[in-house]
C-alpha cells in the first residue's frame, strides 16, 4: 500500500501547491487504480468503505477539484467515418473495454467528413460526452467546436496531417509496408507489386514509401507498372490484381494495402490459374480475423487495432479528466504475421 500518512504523498507532492493534483497522483498515494478514484468522485458504487475513505481523505487533503467538464456526460463518444464490419469491431472491442474500466458509457456514431448534414456533428456537440474519439480525422472546423464547448478529442489512426497540438494515436505503418516487401524480397522475389490504398491517405502512403524502401534496399527498381492505387475492397482489389496478372512480366509476389483487398487477389489469381503461395505469394496488412479463415491463411502486417484503440481511449479519458497528457501523438508497432501465402519464386 502507498505511504498514507500526512508526510508521504505531500512530501512526493513537493509540497508546491502550484502544481496541479491529478486522479494518477490520487490513486498512486491512495495504492489504489485511476478508475478507483474516479468512482469515487462520480459515486459510483464498488469501493470498499475503507478504501472509500482513503480516497476522500487525499481529494479533501490535496484539495483536488474536477479541472473542467462538471457539465459533461461520463461518456466516451466514438465517431467513424466508415463503419466497415471487422475493422470497426476492434477498436470498438478496445475502446469498450477501457470506457467499462473507468466506469464511462460509450456511444457509436457514424456519419461522413464533409457529406453529411451538419446537425450530424452539431448533435454531437451538443450531447457533450466527456470526450470524443474520432477515428480517420477530424476537420479544422469539428476541432474548433469541439475546443469551443471543451471537449476533449483524440483522433484514431489519421488519414491527414495534423497540427501538433492535435492528440492522437496511430501505428507504424512506414514500418509495416517495409517489413511486408522486405520478407518478400528475402524470400527471392524481384517482380514484387503492390496494391496500395488512396493516394491522398496518410497511413496509405506511408506503406507505399516502407514498400518502395524495401525493394531499394536489395538493388531493385520501383517499377511503377508494378504499383496499383485501389479503393479498399474485395472487388477493387480483385480488379487491382487482373491487371497485374496479365502483365506480360506478371509479378511473382503482391502486397496489399489491406486484408479485404487481398481476397480479391486470391480470386483474381485463381481465375488465372495460379496457385498460392506456389505460383504467387501474397501479403495484406491489418491482420482482421478473417486473415487466418482463408484458404492458404494470409501472411500479413499485424496493426495492432485493439491496443491502439486502448491507448487512444486512456488518452481521451486522461484529457477528459482534465490532466496533461504524457505525450500528444502515439504510434503503436505493427509487426508481420507470417502464415502460408507466402513462398519462394519457383525459378
Amino acid at each position: 500500500m502507498a505511504d498514507d500518512t500526512a508526510d508521504g504523498p505531500a512530501k512526493r507532492h513537493g509540497g508546491d501547491p502550484s502544481r496541479p493534483v491529478t486522479i494518477a497522483y490520487i490513486a498512486e498515494s491512495a495504492g489504489v487504480s485511476v478508475p478507483t478514484v474516479s468512482k469515487v468522485l462520480n459515486g459510483k458504487s464498488g469501493v470498499s468503505p475503507g478504501t472509500r475513505a482513503r480516497v476522500e481523505e487525499l481529494i479533501d487533503r490535496f484539495g483536488y477539484r474536477k479541472l473542467s467538464g462538471a457539465n459533461r456526460s461520463n461518456v466516451v463518444e466514438l465517431v467513424f467515418r466508415e463503419l466497415e464490419s471487422m475493422w470497426a469491431v476492434e477498436i470498438i472491442r478496445g475502446v469498450e473495454r477501457v470506457a467499462s474500466r473507468h466506469g464511462a458509457g460509450l456511444m457509436v456514431s457514424r456519419f461522413g467528413l464533409h457529406d453529411s448534414p451538419a446537425p450530424a456533428w452539431d448533435d454531437t456537440v451538443a450531447r457533450r460526452p466527456n470526450c470524443v474519439l474520432s477515428v480517420a480525422q477530424l476537420s479544422e472546423t469539428e476541432r474548433e467546436q469541439l475546443k469551443a464547448k471543451g471537449i476533449p478529442f483524440v483522433v484514431f489512426d489519421p488519414t491527414r496531417e495534423l497540427p501538433d497540438d492535435v492528440p492522437f494515436v496511430g501505428a507504424t505503418n512506414w514500418a509495416g509496408g517495409r517489413a511486408a516487401a522486405r520478407h518478400l524480397t528475402e524470400l527471392g522475389h524481384r517482380r514484387v507489386a503492390m496494391i496500395s490504398g488512396p493516394q491522398d491517405v496518410l497511413c496509405f502512403c506511408a506503406r507505399l514509401d516502407g514498400y518502395r524502401s524495401a525493394v531499394r534496399a536489395v538493388g531493385l527498381p520501383c517499377d511503377p507498372e508494378l504499383v496499383v492505387h485501389s479503393a479498399l475492397t474485395r472487388e477493387d482489389g480483385h480488379a487491382a490484381a487482373r491487371g497485374l496478372l496479365s502483365l506480360p512480366d506478371r509479378p511473382t509476389a503482391v502486397f496489399t494495402a489491406n486484408d479485404i483487398q487481398a481476397v480479391g487477389v486470391y480470386q483474381a489469381a485463381r481465375e488465372a490459374g495460379l496457385r498460392i503461395p506456389e505460383d504467387l505469394s501474397v501479403v495484406g496488412f491489418d491482420d482482421l480475423p478473417m486473415a487466418s479463415w482463408m484458404d492458404p491463411p494470409l501472411t500479413t502486417v499485424h496493426q495492432p487495432l485493439t491496443e491502439m484503440a486502448v491507448a487512444a481511449t486512456e488518452l481521451a479519458l486522461t484529457l477528459g479528466r482534465g490532466e496533461r497528457a504524457p505525450q500528444t501523438g502515439l504510434e503503436i508497432a505493427t509487426s508481420l504475421t507470417l502464415r502460408e501465402s507466402t513462398a519462394p519464386p519457383k525459378d
